[in-house]
């Protein structure tokens, strides 16, 4: 008798190895999810067990995403793309995760939060309201606050608890601010230009919310 958990069934011979002994495996859905304009016979992502979606609500995992160990998706929630969410991780709400984004350990991603692109969040890290993770950016450990995102400028900006990333640099927020200027230089032709040219604009944000601890910091040069 095949596995269901009413919402969808699995889809035989359509699984994938993620770790010895373990697979996850294709879903079809068996109910409409208006949602997400999801029909009964309609293919979903993969999944390892029936309990990875949540049966209230409209959650779904579709395209090549995979929810996999004690992860949930639920509420009106979506995992799509190539996205990968896995270990104790939670996604809920009207929450999407997706791209290559990775959501795993004890994290939380919910309210009204877009975790997509390359985006990782980890640990025991809260990503909710209308926050927005993308990119290359991290957000892991006991990060509690929503990410603040700075785009526009030559590379996108996102500030965390106590670290923040710049393009595909990510550091603490008190490294970046004792970074000198050969530091910064060798990072791109034109990092130092726009170090120069922002680096007081973005402390004085992360300085605003209260993104940092270090003492240091209470002067922004």
């Amino acid at each position: 008798m095949q596995e269901t958990n009413q919402k969808f069934e699995f889809v035989e011979g359509d699984v994938i190895v993620i770790a010895p002994g373990r697979t996850v495996k294709r879903i079809r859905a068996l109910v409409t999810i208006a949602l997400f304009g999801v029909s009964p016979g309609d293919l979903g992502g993969y999944v390892e067990s029936v309990k990875n979606i949540g049966l209230a609500g409209d959650a779904w995992v579709s395209g090549d995403a995979q929810v996999s160990g004690d992860a949930q998706v639920s509420g009106d929630a979506q995992v799509y793309g190539d996205a990968r969410v896995y270990g104790d991780a939670r996604v809920s709400g009207n929450a999407r995760v997706s791209g290559n984004a990775r959501v795993y350990g004890d994290a939380r991603v919910y309210g009204d939060a877009r975790v997509y692109g390359n985006a990782w969040v980890y640990g025991n890290a809260r990503v909710y309201g209308d926050a927005l993770v993308s990119g290359n950016a991290r957000v892991y450990g006991d990060a509690t606050k929503t990410p603040i995102h700075i785009q526009g400028l030559r590379w996108g900006v996102t500030i965390a608890d106590t670290t923040m990333v710049i393009g595909c640099q990510q550091h603490t927020i008190t490294e970046w601010h004792s970074f000198d200027t050969e530091i910064i230089q060798a990072m791109d032709s034109d990092a130092l230009e726009f170090w120069t040219a922002y680096k007081p604009m973005i402390f004085g944000i992360a300085k605003a919310d209260s993104r940092f601890v270090e003492q240091e910091l209470d002067e922004v040069q």
